[in-house]
């Protein structure tokens, strides 16, 4: 901006988009200043480069309010984690279908990991059963985003939010 722009000539435009065509930089620079606005170049890599008057401190502050503003509307989903055994008992189940279906109303998404231990790692068609049973059981809030995958000594599926709910 300003003093900055080291090429021989520019095109300017106005801060409310008059185009005021190719100048010497140094006409633009006295441009700038006779209306009290700085000269910033928006598109370098044109031939040749484009600058617009504005304030530039305006500038800078309405883009970071414009920033604030989308931060704000943006929601960070995070990504909750139930854990259990093949051997699960039903009303431990249960616990585990309630918390999933908590976690997917309030917009998070669930890792639901099968843990092995030992020679558990045999019953994978039971664990992949039980996996399938829950995805079922929250399906009306939650829909499968990664289909239940051995990893390890670990069978993990994923569950992401439904949009409308």
């Amino acid at each position: 901006m300003n003093e900055q722009i080291r090429v021989r000539e520019v095109r300017v435009v106005g801060d409310g988009g008059e185009q005021f065509g190719v100048m010497s930089t140094r006409d633009a620079l006295q441009l700038a200043q006779d209306r009290h606005v700085d000269l910033v170049e928006v598109s370098p890599t044109a031939r040749p480069p484009v600058c617009r008057l504005m304030d530039y401190g305006k500038y800078k502050y309405e883009q970071a309010k414009r920033d604030r503003e989308s931060r704000k509307k943006q929601k960070i989903v995070s990504v909750k984690e139930l854990k259990m055994r093949p051997s699960i008992e039903d009303h431990d189940f249960d616990v585990k279908v309630k918390n999933a279906r908590r976690f997917l109303e309030e917009g998070d998404k669930v890792k639901c990991t099968m843990v092995f231990r030992g020679r558990e790692i045999v019953h994978a068609p039971l664990a992949q059963q039980t996996l399938s049973k829950l995805a079922e059981l929250v399906s009306d809030v939650g829909a499968v985003e990664r289909v239940p995958r051995v990893e390890g000594r670990a069978m993990i599926m994923i569950l992401a939010p439904k949009k409308g709910a």
